[in-house]
């Protein structure tokens, strides 16, 4: 194909977009990829932890030619929104830049954030400065095998749901639900991680309930930490910006959509953990207080040459050392918070 082919990866917060991406761009096979991360919060985390892969560091211009040489790998990072909503913004003029090294990409793949809509930025690539140029080759939706099998579309979200039962006024589904069927109703390729965190009966009964769920034709396709062949993500040539008639959308009569605007994210900076666990234990508790969704970011950990990424999904937390820091860096623990209906001042003092 002319055209550079676009693969677009959502889901909900916490599904394993990130993780997947990052296993991709481990395993290009020599696949020259452009990826753009679309960050909902003040700090990329979701980027730093991608170019924590070592593979997907971007190179610096040489000063002879003023020119980036070629890489495997280049980070784009958007954070001011979802990109259903800045694609106005931001999105156009990235794509534009990236189509003028077409000749040294094969492929893009976009990382949306938790709250994206998949249609409107499917949508953007019918636009005559995009379409000439880029087309998108597939829409893959993570899902959460574990929340699902607990009754619930992202991680720890009973109190939501209970606020919704107990509202007899409330006649339609929640915000949230009805993103989680967008995500799916636009999907080419469901991607069920978490499978491993689940008892086989529940597997199934999972697998069996999203058959129901999802469009005729679209394949589910369980998957573990991330780790799936390239070949399955890209090159599909699938053209889904022609094909939107037939995605259905709970926002396809609608001009513009709008977010749920009591889901927020706020960033929190502390000095030196000298204990993560600790810090884990106190924030587990705060999502037991909250109703916080998704807590990631890094430790600087006392002692340790190493930065801590920590990542919480309801109140199960994984982290891992990604990498020394630098001498140019700033050791410093950052934290991003995303919930719905937080008191920022009462959240920060009780981490602090």
């Amino acid at each position: 194909m002319n055209k550079l082919p676009v693969t677009v990866v959502t889901g909900f917060l916490g599904a394993g977009k990130t993780t997947l991406v990052r296993n991709l761009l481990q395993n290009n096979q020599g696949r020259r990829i452009a990826v753009l991360v679309n960050e909902f919060g003040e700090v990329g985390i979701d980027g730093e932890i991608l170019r924590s892969c070592q593979v997907c560091d971007g190179d610096e211009p040489d000063p002879a030619t003023n020119s980036t040489p070629a890489t495997n790998s280049t980070i784009l990072e958007l954070a001011n929104g979802c990109l259903c909503c800045t694609v106005q913004e931001e999105f156009l003029p990235t794509m534009q830049e990236l189509l003028k090294r077409r000749d040294s990409l094969d492929c893009i793949v976009i990382e949306t954030s938790g709250l994206a809509l998949p249609k409107p930025l499917v949508q953007a690539f019918r636009w005559p400065e995009i379409r000439t140029g880029a087309t998108v080759d597939w829409v893959v939706t993570v899902v959460d095998c574990e929340a699902l099998a607990a009754g619930q579309v992202v991680g720890d979200i009973e109190a939501l749901t209970a606020q919704r039962d107990e509202d007899p006024n409330l006649e339609h589904e929640t915000p949230i639900e009805e993103l989680f069927e967008d995500q799916l109703g636009c999907a080419d390729m469901v991607l069920l991680t978490k499978v491993d965190q689940v008892e086989a009966d529940d597997r199934d009964r999972v697998l069996n309930w999203l058959e129901t769920e999802v469009p005729k034709g679209v394949k589910i396709v369980p998957c573990e930490k991330g780790k799936i062949a390239p070949e399955v993500l890209l090159g599909f040539n699938a053209t889904v910006e022609d094909d939107l008639d037939n995605r259905h959308s709970h926002h396809d009569h609608e001009e513009e959509h709008d977010h749920d605007d009591n889901i927020t994210s706020f960033g929190v900076e502390l000095g030196t953990v000298d204990d993560p666990k600790a810090l884990v234990k106190k924030l587990q508790r705060l999502v037991e207080e909250w109703e916080i969704y998704r807590i990631k970011g890094f430790l600087d950990v006392a002692n340790k040459p190493m930065r801590l990424v920590l990542q919480g999904v309801g109140k199960r937390f994984d982290s891992f050392y990604d990498h020394p820091w630098q001498s140019d860096e700033n050791r410093r623990t950052q934290l991003v918070i995303i919930g719905q209906d937080l008191n920022e001042d009462e959240i920060r003092r009780a981490i602090a």
